[in-house]
């Protein structure tokens, strides 16, 4: 007997010459609704970067606390992706879609009007929670609206772009609204306007989902409790216990990283055994272990652990240490977006012509070679140097950092090799898959992103906040009498930085040779990405359009999207 209501949009609906469905969606509408809100989505994970150290100033908030305003979005939006895939299939995408875009405009204005920095994270863990929901219902509401064919192939294109440029766009955006300080006479805080923005676009969304979208079949299996609480516990135990490794007060040795650190491996370890005996399983394990898609998911684990480092640290880089302005930052970012652009474009037409791990595995050599090259960054961060440029209100990189030479080059380059990942990406890992495990298997590469963002921001933080560490302390003597006989307490709070003049010079003089470090730390991974695809991806251009037969050779179930996106 079938698990499912029949709904005559469940499995795609014959489009109209008129580019309306037999269900009478309107494709174009459908289209643009999915598409703007994973561009929010994915532009919240890096919305707020630019705006870190202004957030860090107005609400006290470590160098540590930081990480976690990144990483609380990241984590529990990966971390409960596959319940919210699986709650998808369950309840309706259409419902799922619209109740996580509510839960993520409600949160979005908690997180602007935060008064403390608990409140802050509390929110971002909120927005989560709701682009956890509404993310894998969008790329399954693909199938469920949009014809097997040109259509739907047109559509999938369309969405993996959004996921590749909407990151970068997130900075551009982030430093606009971060630099605003009025609106109409009114003084606003620029940051919170990163936050407020998606209220409307979460609420108005939310609103035309029911009009725009048609709803999918319902799956009524039960829920896997044991299962979502064990796989989401333990990715939340991994990543605190790795941010606690790169904490001041932490380390690798510290009691809380250990114990964190196990507890979050028994749990994932517990969670695959739960999902091998259950009936009904949050994550069928046949998911992952399909060769073509347990490839792209380990690929671009990686891939996302090494990219999220590039958007926190340089966001921190061109503001903290050369000086830009708020908007100028955002903007600095801008050849990223364009160059992800081309590379998709790129990408798009090369799948239909070569072998996916060819595609992929060049991007991400040349994503390796664009963070290499942001490890060469050279200041002159000796103490002296410090001292005199934070009296004057500048930072250490402002008389020596070139744009055209340091920055503009190896954003363009990583671009368009990370272009040239996310369609493929995306077409490898939903490559033949079940209809019945469309919505779980759409949330899984989501996941995987998400979580690998999470966990290479905590591993990359701590390999940063090493070196930071190190250096701070066999410099901070000769800080402290430098200030000392420039007549400057050290222990003075600097006005509007809440921190004191030596922890101030401090960071002038350690953060380069923190992030540079990670920056290293992360081309690893990504050349680690590559050896994966290349030694292990298999499928080829022909494939990507085969069909899942049903057991006993019934009719097809949904196509797979085919290559010519």
């Amino acid at each position: 007997m079938s698990n499912s209501l029949p709904d005559a949009a469940a499995s795609g609906p014959a489009a109209s010459p008129s580019g309306a469905s037999a269900a009478g969606v309107s494709l174009r509408k459908a289209l643009v609704l999915i598409s703007v809100v994973q561009l929010m989505l994915v532009l919240d994970a890096t919305i707020t970067n630019i705006a870190l150290p202004h957030v860090a100033r107005d609400l006290d908030l470590s160098q540590a606390a930081l990480t976690w305003m990144v990483t609380a979005y990241a984590l529990t939006f990966g971390g409960l992706l596959i319940l919210g895939g699986r709650l998808g299939d369950m309840l309706g995408r259409r419902r799922t879609f619209t109740i996580g875009l509510i839960i993520f405009g409600t949160a979005s204005l908690l997180g602007g009007f935060a008064t403390e920095g608990w409140m802050l994270l509390f929110a971002r863990g909120l927005q989560g929670v709701g682009a956890a929901l509404a993310s894998p219902a969008a790329l399954a509401l693909i199938t469920t609206n949009f014809p097997a064919g040109p259509p739907r192939n047109k559509a999938m294109g369309i969405y993996a772009g959004m996921s590749g440029i909407g990151a970068a766009m997130g900075l551009l955006v982030g430093g606009w609204l971060t630099g605003i300080d009025s609106i109409f006479g009114m003084e606003v805080t620029g940051w919170r306007l990163t936050l407020l923005i998606n209220a409307p676009i979460g609420f108005i969304a939310a609103l035309l989902a029911p009009r725009w979208l048609a709803e999918s079949a319902r799956n009524r299996n039960p829920l896997d409790i044991p299962g979502a609480l064990t796989g989401t516990l333990g990715m939340f135990a991994l990543v605190y216990g790795l941010t606690k490794a790169g904490d001041a007060d932490g380390g690798w040795t510290h009691p809380q990283t250990i114990i964190f650190g196990l507890l979050g491996i028994a749990l994932i370890v517990l969670f695959l055994v739960i999902e091998k005996r259950v009936e009904h399983p949050l994550l069928p394990l046949r998911i992952i272990k399909d060769r073509t898609r347990g490839t792209s998911f380990a690929a671009m684990l990686f891939a996302s652990m090494a990219m999220m480092s590039m958007f926190y640290f340089n966001g921190q880089f061109v503001q903290r240490i050369v000086g830009f302005e708020p908007f100028n930052a955002g903007l600095a970012f801008l050849p990223f977006s364009m160059s992800v652009m081309v590379g998709t474009i790129a990408a798009s037409q090369l799948v239909a012509r070569f072998s996916i791990r060819w595609i992929t595995g060049a991007g991400t050599l040349l994503a390796a070679g664009g963070l290499y090259g942001f490890s060469r960054y050279e200041v002159d961060d000796s103490p002296a140097h410090a001292v005199a440029r934070t009296l004057a209100g500048e930072g250490v990189g402002g008389d020596s950092f070139t744009y055209l030479t340091d920055l503009f080059p190896f954003l363009a380059l990583m671009g368009l090799g990370m272009g040239l990942v996310f369609v493929p990406m995306t077409l490898t890992a939903i490559h033949n898959i079940r209809a019945e495990d469309q919505g779980v298997g759409s949330s899984v590469l989501n996941t995987v992103t998400q979580i690998g963002g999470a966990f290479g921001l905590g591993l990359l933080s701590t390999v940063s906040l090493h070196f930071i560490n190190d250096r701070s302390d066999a410099v901070i003597g000769e800080v402290r009498g430098l200030l000392e006989a420039s007549g400057v307490d050290p222990d003075m709070v600097v006005p509007g930085a809440g921190q004191t003049m030596l922890d101030t010079v401090l960071f002038q003089t350690s953060f380069t040779e923190g992030a540079t470090a990670a920056f290293m730390a992360a081309a690893g991974l990504m050349i680690l990405a590559s050896i994966v695809m290349v030694s292990f991806m298999r499928v080829q251009p022909a494939e990507l359009g085969q069909v899942r037969k049903q057991r006993g050779g019934g009719e097809p179930t949904e196509a797979a999207e085919t290559a010519a996106v």
